[in-house]
């Protein structure tokens, strides 16, 4: 009897190796899919491990490139901030590995794909979601929505406990205090410990950076060029060293933002689902880039686009959060943020201190500044006395106001 074939999004932790033996015992035939979006792992060793445990085929698929450039930085653009305070990092990562995961299926001819996320979170609806964009005829196994599945797993403990039965090497302990998730752009921390609010993260869960206060006492100073509101240069002042392809970017501002202690979030956030989670975030780079955007648009966009925009990227934030990626407002909202990127242009000068972005300058050749018209001391072609016009037009709906509250008294 011929098997079924499931592409698996396999990491290599505990969850998706325990699924991937159980769907070999539910007689798939398993083939595992690593998507590399920039995590800290031996590949080597997960692909060992995934042929181990019962594996037909192991995809091992080097996504970083694309991700910063299609994933990221088009966030960046949006200035794509989540409840005011979530740059997105596991969001963004899940579109691409979806989009590859659809792909892979399609290449070895089944509509059957499997991931490990769980029935609470956000990374089911971000992945599924994708997959029926992607493929409309997809056939999704979702082994923590199956009843089976969670008859035989109730938590943690099941699964160590069955890992162990099987011969299944993990890493995981019972001692251990929260999951990770990371990728190029961020690592989170959550669950376990974390998941009382009041919970005091230490120093040594961080990874991608330091906290503030253990930061140098010495600044970093460096320079960030943008051409249409895509970061195409960076520049280390205290070395002289140019960055000038995407990923080379990304890899440096993480370095040196981690260093001074850049990044670091802290909250309790809405799932699309309808529960609150409580998140521990590092997002050194991004942080860096997300504020010297903000900062040369503010010389190169015009006020009225700028409120637009604005008013736009809480959106373009839900939609990333919320999984729809893929899906017609999101296309719709790229083509407008991308045509409100045109001419966003010019360099930002920038110091980075103890947690700290301190913006020293900036130059564009689109600056909509004018020094002249600006200044206090120089005329500059504006006719002061024209403001009392001005001034009377705006007023004329407060004085009506007054009238009538003094009409009513």
């Amino acid at each position: 009897m011929t098997k079924d074939k499931v592409v698996l999004a396999y990491s290599g932790g505990l969850d998706t190796s325990v699924i991937l033996k159980w769907l070999s015992e539910k007689n798939y035939d398993v083939i595992a899919y690593v998507a590399d979006v920039g995590q800290d792992e031996d590949f080597d060793d997960v692909r060992e491990k995934a042929l181990k445990i019962g594996a037909s085929k192991v995809y091992i698929e080097d996504l970083k490139e694309e991700f910063v450039k299609d994933y990221i930085f088009p966030s960046v653009k949006a200035n794509a901030i989540y409840e005011e305070r979530y740059l997105l990092g596991t969001a963004l990562a899940r579109p691409i590995i979806a989009k590859r995961h659809i792909e892979i299926a399609k290449n070895e001819s089944t509509p059957f794909v499997s991931h490990g996320a769980t029935g609470k979170g956000n990374d089911q609806l971000r992945f599924e979601l994708s997959y029926y964009a992607l493929n409309p005829d997809v056939k999704i196994i979702s082994p923590w929505k199956d009843p089976a599945f969670l008859k035989q797993f109730e938590g943690r403990t099941d699964m160590l406990n069955y890992a162990g039965a099987k011969g299944i090497p993990v890493k995981a302990n019972h001692e251990k205090p929260y999951s990770e998730d990371e990728n190029l752009m961020h690592i989170s921390h959550e669950a376990g410990v974390l998941e009382d609010p009041e919970y005091k993260p230490t120093a040594d869960m961080l990874t991608k950076m330091k906290m503030p206060m253990d930061a140098p006492d010495i600044k970093t100073s460096i320079s960030i060029t943008f051409k249409d509101g895509i970061p195409v240069q960076v520049i280390n002042k205290e070395d002289g060293k140019t960055y000038s392809k995407p990923l080379d970017i990304i890899n440096f501002l993480n370095k040196t933002g981690g260093e001074n202690g850049i990044g670091y979030m802290d909250m309790v956030e809405n799932r699309f689902i309808g529960i609150k989670s409580r998140g521990v975030y590092e997002t050194p780079g991004v942080t860096i880039l997300f504020h010297a955007h903000r900062d040369i648009e503010g010389i190169a966009m015009d006020r009225e686009v700028m409120k637009l925009r604005n008013m736009l990227t809480p959106k373009f934030s839900e939609i990333v959060y919320n999984g729809f990626w893929f899906s017609p407002e999101m296309d719709f909202l790229m083509a407008s943020i991308n045509k409100s990127q045109e001419l966003i242009d010019g360099t930002v000068n920038l110091s980075l201190y103890k947690g700290n972005i301190i913006i020293e300058g900036r130059n564009s050749p689109s600056s909509l500044y004018d020094e002249k018209l600006s200044s206090m001391d120089i005329e500059g072609g504006f006719d002061q006395t024209d403001s009392n016009g001005f001034i009377k037009i705006n007023a004329i709906r407060l004085m009506a106001h007054r009238a009538i509250i003094e009409s009513s008294k």
